[in-house]
């Protein structure tokens, strides 16, 4: 028994829209070929476990009413459950982000003291807390259950598996490089040098070979796995690699803040260092855009400092 309800009919026509939608905006950006129907748009719906029965309910009413090539492609990408640990009531959307906000704020303040309490770290707070909500919904697969824990403890700046330690790094990062600049502009060190003028035999660190080929190197098809679905198949269900990203951002600020910690990049200002210091800068101006590339994948925005 298959009930249609005035609920089902409205969400079906916000599906169709949408499919109208992605259809004109392909068809405008790609050759007529590719739309001999009309129709070259694939359906993922998003949906937690709770609502499966009632989707795959939605997607069926969909082919019944309107048996076209778009509504057999359709396809469900189902999210695990998302409990929390000894809750002492049931807890919101909307609650658990201003909880985290008031906890990374606390956390912020027994770091960094008063200058946490600045106007000027409003921003900050808030992109930190976006980012520890960002990693711990989507450093898990979506196919498991994550586990909350809303004690205060749960959130740190120091934590070297959080989102709050990964925007640390990249602000280390965006600080090296306003370092270097302003010493440049004081003559202290001279302009960089463009990549092809360095001598990279410098890099001896065995640090620095791995940023290269653990994670410059293998980073595009970091990002291809994440963003690929992967081919049809009979079944409806589909599973996404959502949690890579998240986790090689982890991995990467683990091993980075391991290098940066024992290896000084800016030196004396004598010339017979500047080669290494050079190439040093390079390869770490490379790992800050990898930083910043992986980061937009999650709609987070870089820290220039913290």
């Amino acid at each position: 028994l298959l009930s249609v309800t005035e609920g089902k009919l409205r969400s079906l026509a916000e599906l169709q829209q949408a499919v109208l939608q992605c259809t004109v905006s392909n068809a405008a950006a790609l050759p007529a070929s590719c739309f001999p129907d009309g129709s070259c748009c694939s359906i993922v719906h998003v949906v937690s476990c709770e609502e499966e029965f009632q989707q795959q309910q939605l997607d069926l009413l969909w082919r019944i009413l309107d048996p076209g090539a778009h509504t057999a492609l359709q396809k469900h990408l189902v999210c695990g459950p998302v409990k929390v640990t000894n809750p002492s009531s049931p807890i919101g959307a909307d609650q658990y982000f201003q909880l985290r906000k008031r906890q990374m704020y606390k956390a912020s303040v027994m770091k960094y003291g008063e200058l946490a309490q600045d106007e000027a770290w409003t921003e900050v707070i808030d992109t930190l807390t976006a980012a520890a909500i960002r990693f711990e919904m989507l450093s898990t697969a979506h196919r498991s259950q994550i586990t909350l824990d809303l004690e205060d403890s749960s959130i740190s700046t120091k934590g070297t598996k959080s989102g709050a330690f990964v925007m640390y790094n990249c602000a280390r990062l965006a600080t090296l490089f306003d370092t270097y600049q302003r010493a440049v502009e004081r003559g202290t060190y001279p302009p960089l040098l463009p990549a092809s003028e360095l001598n990279f035999s410098c890099l001896r660190e065995e640090g620095e070979w791995l940023l290269l080929f653990n994670y410059l190197l293998p980073f595009p098809e970091v990002l291809q796995q994440a963003a690929q679905l992967p081919p049809p198949s009979k079944g409806i269900r589909i599973t996404a690699n959502t949690e890579i990203v998240c986790k090689f951002l982890i991995q990467l600020s683990m091993d980075f803040s391991s290098y940066y910690n024992r290896v000084h990049i800016l030196g004396e200002p004598l010339p017979h260092l500047f080669d290494q210091m050079f190439a040093r800068l390079r390869l770490l101006g490379a790992v800050r855009d990898m930083f910043h590339s992986a980061l937009a994948t999650l709609h987070l925005p870089p820290l220039s400092q913290i």
